[in-house]
């Protein structure tokens, strides 16, 4: 002990007072062999200070850091980040502070890979893995702080607990101390709010953990794999599984799982940080440090940000280690997704989503409209009680029964269940979507999935397989199928002059296999090509396979070296890659004799520029074409005609064209080192003309089979589906016409020359001619906002070769006039699927559309018909629950109160036995009500005009208050009235009495024939919400055809238990002696429990009529009364 504090103290002489470092630091070679190296103090300006980050020496390898890895987080949040930009400045400005030590930006590429002790070709060994993940754990995020009192208090006061505690904190003071004496009824009243008030905090407690746990399982759903380089082999696996040291591949479209540095970026490579910075312009990535500030620097690519085009190959880079003066040991500081630049930024630049969702909206709506009324209704009392009854009846009404009545009116209008009904609503519906495969970010899109009238759907991937195949090849004016020129090759015997092969078939095989960024999976290998696993978008796999069934491609790739490379993308629509020649070999099966000269020369700084794109791009780049025997002809107006011929057949078939061309460069025509930008513009400007066709490739993508019955049924349900694609626009129109989204004939189908410029031209169409069109992108640039209001009229629309600015423009424009869902799962997608109501992106999606969207679909197109049924399901449940909640739980409870004040007669329905109604016995049955299942007619509707179709208007309060609410309130008062009439207590009599007892009957008597006919009135109320029940389980459907039980596609049988907990809860209240004398209740003669099912068989009947005839004339008076 005494020697460890004096090694202290002389530790402490030797240090500054803010610096603490240690020298040497660890190898990972120490690290992983479980050594440790002595350790020293140096100085303030050592390479590992924070202090010499900008002007850093050398660092020595042997004192390399050990490292903290920076994780990823796919989270899916309902929260928005702060666009304030003071806000953000804060923010970052914090995280610059804390990670001003890193200094990976700063070091080389070789250094870099030096320190962790890996290789960009090989990348980690098993053991390498194994050890550092048990050493510094799972790439996963620490889970976000917990706001346990803010969550609780929102239990209890959210909805409308706060009414219901104030109203039981005032029935307890009319009981004491303004009641003189204190009445135990209102003692009981205050008690039962009470726990009311805590049952529906204790189900808003559950609510909020069932939705979460949906949401969670959503979360889990969703894809988070990446591509690393383990073992020498490119594999995928889950991102949450990188170690610091691992060699990860990222493409466009990929979020970076972590924070990299990197080692490869293609010239066109660019990321988005506007997740972090809030700078939309998109930076390109450097291998080379740009900056001395780690988060502005170009070579760190930060977890959360996207690839947008181009490739990376980035290291997954570790964290500063954090020394302990007290303890003298190294602590492995795992950096979680919180302690990322992205974790920090975007903890620091989020705020709860307070926006009002459309839902929300109309919910709020009714309420005002209720509030209102009941506000009017108490204000009427006070009126009435203050100038009146207070003045010429004193004994009639005390000031203790005037504040119970008053919470009663509030506690009786105030629909206590609809919040508990909205929230249960929207979790089941997402919870039912996602066992369909249909996984939604946010509740909030399930509500509007029920009005979406537009869906604007990418082709690729979304209607069809994406399971891309060369079917035909064309070379020269030579068509064959694949398998034919993968038998041609097999077979040729063309001469070989000087080893040169001239086939045409041997340069179609180079050309696809050298430009092409797809990889196999090395774990497939032993796996035809048609069945291995290949990692890239479909057309380069689909290029790819065709190319190994010809020949082996990593043999070919081993002969040519890449040195720049151009990644397709949607506004180019080619792809380049440039090689030099490593070996010679494949040699005379690329290139023809007379252009291989040069390389056969052994000059290995000449280029080979390869390329493919879009035939309608390219093709007039040609100078000359490759024969079907290998020779090179000049390309003459007749071939190139032969050429236009071929491409418009492929497309008119549906298949998507391809043309491949290559081009030698001389080392001479390039002045420019092959790192800088001058030698990207000098390939740009080679690409450009002069370039020599190799073939044309056919590629099929088939169709899904479920898409036309989805086309259709959409179609049904009144949705417009158009095309939205980068595709040529005869391939678009095949398609679309093969899909079902184009019916008429391409002779009929419109195009650009059918939009007049201006209102009132000659040439302006009906609008019952608004049928199909086929437009593209450029088409698009043309268009003035007359022709926009056009187009946006037509009923069929095919947008083809649209760029991404394009597919937001057109987005913007149907929401004008309508909800647009967009659906897609490419880079080019993201903004449009941002843009619209309801993002839709497909499971095997990009990261960055994954992200955008509001909703993935796991497996396919088909799950979309799911979607929009259970949107709509969510609008029409929560207007059952509305018309359910408001005849008894407002109407026939309120007018007992009112003909107390205005006609004297004494309150035929206690206070008490009120909210018992309308906090319980409702309440249960509302909630069940969101679990009812689709109607039949459901997909056979127009979508919801959010504008015009409110959740609560006048044909929905007609039919609530003006014909159920008056029915159940005059049957409840007469069989009230009734039953004293039979007691020798008659109508007359009462009318207004304002509380004198009739003469000749005894008080006794009077009151405990009072308590008898408010319980009757109470039964007939209960039981005739049973037959309301079932009859709004249904908006226009019979029972029978929509029956609540024996039909699983119908079934709801929580109707069940909700009938019997509303039996249970007038026994219990009705029926127990001892609660009599205190809640003023008495059983009820049996004839009164069987009056309301005659009465609730007419409500029944009554409906079933409405709901027939409104069926049978759907424009008749019943159809535009229907609510």
């Amino acid at each position: 002990m005494a020697k460890g504090i004096s090694f202290l103290s002389q530790l402490l002489q030797v240090m500054d007072d803010d610096d603490l470092k240690v020298k040497p630091a660890l190898r990972w070679e120490d690290v992983e062999a479980g050594s440790r190296g002595d350790r020293g103090l140096p100085r303030r300006n050592s390479s590992l200070s924070i202090h010499s980050v900008r002007t850093r020496r050398e660092v020595d390898p042997a004192i390399a850091l050990p490292i903290q890895y920076r994780t990823l987080s796919y989270q899916i949040s309902e929260s928005k980040q702060v666009h304030d930009p003071k806000e953000r400045v804060n923010a970052k400005d914090a995280a610059t502070k804390e990670f001003s030590a890193l200094e990976w930006h700063t070091v080389s590429t070789a250094e870099a890979l030096r320190r962790l002790n890996t290789s960009v070709t090989e990348g980690l060994s098993d053991d390498q893995t194994i050890r550092r993940t048990k050493e510094y754990g799972r790439n996963a995020p620490s889970p976000p702080k917990s706001h346990m009192l803010q969550t609780w208090f929102g239990y209890f006061f959210k909805g409308f607990g706060s009414v219901l505690l104030v109203g039981a904190i005032l029935v307890f003071v009319s009981w004491k101390p303004l009641g003189q004496p204190p009445s135990l009824a209102n003692l009981a009243l205050a008690i039962v709010l009470l726990a009311v008030f805590l049952l529906q905090a204790a189900f808003n407690a559950f609510q909020d953990w069932s939705s979460s746990r949906v949401m969670s399982s959503i979360k889990n759903m969703l894809p988070e794999d990446c591509h690393v380089i383990r073992n020498s082999t490119q594999i995928s696996l889950p991102a949450t599984e990188l170690v610091p040291g691992d060699i990860v591949l990222v493409k466009a479209g990929n979020k970076l799982p972590a924070d990299l540095r990197f080692l490869q970026v293609s010239s066109d490579a660019k990321l988005d940080r506007s997740i972090l910075t809030g700078e939309s312009v998109p930076l390109a990535a450097s291998i080379d440090s740009t900056d001395d500030n780690y988060l502005e620097t170009r070579c760190i690519g930060m977890q959360g940000t996207h690839c947008v085009s181009g490739s990376c190959t980035g290291l997954v880079v570790a964290r500063t280690p954090i020394f302990s003066l007290f303890r003298l040991v190294h602590i492995h500081y795992q950096a979680t997704g919180d302690r990322t630049v992205f974790g920090r930024i975007a903890a620091l630049t989020q705020e709860p989503n307070t926006g009002l969702t459309t839902l929300e909206k109309e919910i709020l709506y009714f309420v005002i409209i209720i509030c209102s009324i009941m506000l009017t209704m108490i204000t009427i009392v006070l009126f009435a009680w203050g100038f009146w009854l207070r003045r010429d009846h004193p004994d009639y009404i005390s000031v203790p029964t005037l504040i119970v009545d008053i919470v009663s009116v509030a506690i009786a209008f105030i629909p206590e269940g609809l919040p508990i009904a909205l929230t249960a609503g929207l979790t089941i519906t997402a919870n039912l979507m996602r066992k369909n495969s249909v996984l939604c970010k946010s509740l909030k899109t399930v509500e509007t999935l029920g009005s979406v009238s537009v869906i604007c759907s990418d082709k690729t991937g979304t209607l069809t397989q994406n399971r891309m195949t060369v079917t035909e090849c064309t070379i020269g004016t030579h068509t064959i199928t694949a398998d034919e020129a993968e038998d041609e090759l097999l077979t040729s015997t063309a001469p070989e002059i000087a080893g040169i092969v001239t086939t045409g078939v041997d340069q179609v095989r180079a050309i696809s296999a050298l430009c092409n960024a797809a990889e196999f999976d090395a774990a497939t290998s032993d796996l035809p090509p048609e069945k291995r696993r290949v990692f890239g978008d479909a057309t380069d796999q689909a290029v790819l396979r065709f190319s190994e069934k010809l020949g082996s491609v990593n043999h070919m790739r081993q002969c040519w070296t890449k040195t720049y490379e151009l990644a397709f993308n949607s506004k180019n629509k080619f792809m380049i890659r440039t090689f030099i020649m490593s070996r010679k070999d494949c040699l005379a099966a690329t290139l023809p004799e007379h252009e291989a000269g040069d390389f056969k020369s052994g000059d290995t700084t000449n280029s080979l520029l390869t390329i493919k794109g879009a035939p309608d791009i390219l093709i007039g780049r040609c100078s000359s074409y490759t024969t079907n025997a290998g020779d090179t002809h000049p390309l003459d107006d007749d071939v190139r005609t032969t050429f236009e011929n071929l491409k418009n057949e492929y497309s008119s078939q549906g298949k998507r064209c391809i043309l491949l061309a290559r081009k030698a460069i001389r080392q001479s025509d390039l002045s420019f080192d092959r790192n800088t930008s001058q030698f990207e513009e000098e390939v740009l400007q080679e690409a450009k003309a002069d370039l020599t066709l190799v073939g044309l490739l056919a590629i099929v993508d088939p169709l899904r089979p479920e898409i036309r019955d989805v086309v259709q049924t959409l179609r049904g349900a009144g949705i417009r589906i158009f095309m939205v694609t980068g595709d040529y626009a005869l391939t678009a129109l095949a398609i679309a016409q093969d899909a079902g989204i184009v019916s008429s004939p391409s002779s009929f189908v419109h195009n650009i020359s059918a939009l007049p410029r201006e209102e009132g031209s000659v040439r302006e169409l009906s609008k019952t001619s608004y049928s199909s069109i086929v437009i593209s992108g450029p088409e698009l640039l043309q268009l003035n906002e007359y022709q926009w209001k056009l187009l946006t009229e037509y009923q069929e629309i095919v947008f083809a070769r649209t760029t991404p600015e394009q597919k937001l423009r057109i987005v913007k424009e149907f929401q004008k006039s309508s909800v647009v869902a967009m659906t897609g799962d490419g880079v080019n997608d993201a903004p449009s699927l941002k843009a619209a109501d309801v993002g839709i992106a497909l499971g095997s999606g990009s990261d960055i559309a994954i992200e955008a969207a509001d909703m993935v679909l796991l497996e396919s197109f088909s799950s979309v018909v799911e979607a929009v049924e259970y949107g709509r399901v969510v609008f029409d449940n929560l207007k059952k629950v509305i018309c359910y909640l408001l005849p008894a739980g407002s109407f026939s409870e309120f007018w007992p109160i009112m003909a107390s004040i205005l006609l004297g007669i004494p309150q035929i329905l206690s206070s008490f036995l009120m909210i018992i109604i309308c906090c319980l016995t409702d309440c249960a049955a509302a909630t069940v009500l969101s679990y009812e299942k689709p109607e039949a007619d459901v997909l056979l509707r127009k979508p919801r005009d959010v504008k015009k179709d409110r959740l609560v208007d006048w044909r929905l309060l007609l039919h609530a208050y003006g014909v159920i609410g008056v029915f159940q309130t005059v049957t409840s008062f007469f069989v009230s009235f009734w039953y004293l009439q039979r007691n020798g207590i008659f109508f007359d009599q009462l009318w207004f009495a304002f509380g004198k007892i009739p003469d000749g009957v005894d008080q006794d008597y009077y009151a405990e024939k009072l308590n008898v006919a408010s319980s009757i009135y109470f039964v007939n109320l209960v039981v005739m919400q049973w037959f309301n029940l079932l009859a709004v389980r249904t908006r226009r459907w019979s029972i029978f055809q929509h029956p609540p039980a024996f039909n699983k596609r119908t079934q709801n049988l929580y109707i069940f238990p909700a009938i019997l907990f509303a039996l249970s809860m007038a026994l219990l209240w009705l029926y127990i002696p001892q609660l009599h004398p205190i809640l003023g209740t008495l059983p009820v003669p049996v004839e009164h429990w069987f009056l309301p099912f005659a009465f609730g068989s007419f409500i029944l009947l009554f409906d079933e009529a409405r709901k027939f005839f409104a069926r049978k004339y759907p424009k008749g008076l019943a159809a535009k009364m229907a609510w």
